[in-house]
């Protein structure tokens, strides 16, 4: 297990400075008062197979539609070879830029070069295709206590080289990256009840972080590291607490009857965004991390509000509405509050080190399937198929 998962990892850190390089990202040249961006015309040439295939996933994910060269703004030439190469014009054929990718496979090269094509054919933004998912997956099998088990597994941001991180035969639930792509925090059922762990990547090893009598879930990891934040019942009902990401020194920072769930934080660390069932319903709070008043987030009366997810750039809020029966949707809302703005069907967003991208879950043939979606132009890619039901992405930032 060790020697399998520090073999994944040495393929995830090959990209890992361009994840931690992302950084926050405005889209203000794309996006004009809050419209939806428009997508970015470009022609491929000289691509075949995988690399073709690789390249056309990356950019329509990024905001990009593949054309014909006399449609396109943007033209990308080059050659499958070893390396990968590629040029990039603008419809003056005027070359932004001419490269070559040696080390790692045809498919690595093809993201390093959509990652460029995105940096320089759109402006303010950064290419997130040699990022990583944590998602959970269950196999369709029932542990020794009945339960239906779930495991944790991690992947490429397309779904490509799925790990399986836990073997617990229990539920294991509610991934959530440490940043810098070091240390994996869930939510595991296997000591009999819902404890948080901390699951270092290099190491394999696992330690406990919240093992309290009743709930412990929902982790959330402060932007910085060094803070963590979830959901705790040792107080009566579910509250939100926060403390060091080793667990300890926890503070409790809400103190309701009701059920607080889905914590997640401010970019810059000094706020939580969180869902409530406070006043009936389900509805997002906003409250200091330091503790204080809750106040309600503006959703323009959107009800069944629940899932929120913060953009690493501070402008957005993207969350779940909960319908009758299956029926969930994605919206954005301002991180100020404000009219939330319906994204498709789906649940469990989670956004992108972009800013623009989600990661999100979508109900189809009786399961659920993980799908890219773009918050702005609203279109969304299914990830490659993985056995069994999916649930819980998050995104590595």
């Amino acid at each position: 297990m060790e020697k399998a998962l520090r073999g994944w990892l040495g393929i995830a850190m090959t990209s890992l400075a361009a994840c931690v390089a992302l950084g926050q990202t405005t889209f203000d040249a794309i996006v004009d008062g809050g419209k939806a961006a428009e997508l970015v015309p470009i022609s491929l040439s000289g691509y075949t197979g995988e690399v073709e295939a690789t390249l056309r996933f990356d950019l329509e994910v990024a905001g990009f539609t593949v054309v014909s060269p006399d449609r396109a703004s943007l033209v990308l030439v080059g050659k499958n070879g070893s390396p990968v190469e590629g040029t990039l014009q603008d419809k003056g054929r005027r070359t932004l830029f001419a490269r070559a990718y040696p080390g790692g496979n045809a498919r690595l090269q093809a993201h390093a070069l959509a990652d460029d094509v995105v940096t320089a054919g759109i402006p303010g933004q950064k290419g997130i295709a040699r990022t990583k998912i944590a998602f959970k997956l269950e196999p369709g099998r029932r542990g020794a206590r009945g339960d239906v088990i779930s495991e944790i597994y991690l992947s490429d941001y397309d779904g490509a080289n799925p790990f399986q991180l836990t073997q617990d035969g229990t539920i294991n639930r509610s991934p959530a990256w440490q940043p810098g792509l070091k240390t994996l925090y869930y939510t595991s059922f296997k000591p009999g009840r819902p404890c948080i762990f901390s699951h270092d990547l290099a190491s394999g090893a696992r330690s406990p972080v919240s093992n309290y009598n009743g709930m412990n879930d929902g982790a959330a990891l402060s932007p910085d590291g060094s803070r963590i934040a979830l959901v705790l019942s040792r107080s009566g009902s579910p509250d939100i607490w926060v403390g060091s990401v080793n667990g300890s020194g926890m503070r409790q920072v809400t103190k309701t009857r009701e059920a607080e769930s889905s914590p997640c934080w401010s970019p810059d660390g000094r706020m939580l965004c969180f869902a409530s069932s406070e006043g009936g319903g389900s509805r997002l709070m906003v409250v200091d991390a330091n503790g204080g008043t809750p106040k309600a987030l503006a959703t323009g009366g959107i009800r069944g509000a629940t899932e929120p997810d913060w953009s690493p750039d501070g402008r957005w809020i993207a969350f779940t509405r909960m319908g009758r029966g299956e029926n969930f949707e994605v919206y954005r809302v301002p991180a100020g509050g404000g009219e939330a703005v319906a994204l498709g069907a789906g649940e469990d967003p989670s956004w992108a080190p972009n800013s623009r991208t989600l990661a999100v879950v979508r109900r189809k043939g009786g399961g659920r399937k993980l799908s890219l979606l773009d918050a702005f132009t609203k279109q969304a890619k299914d990830l490659k198929t993985i056995s069994g039901s999916c649930g819980q992405p998050s995104w590595a930032r």
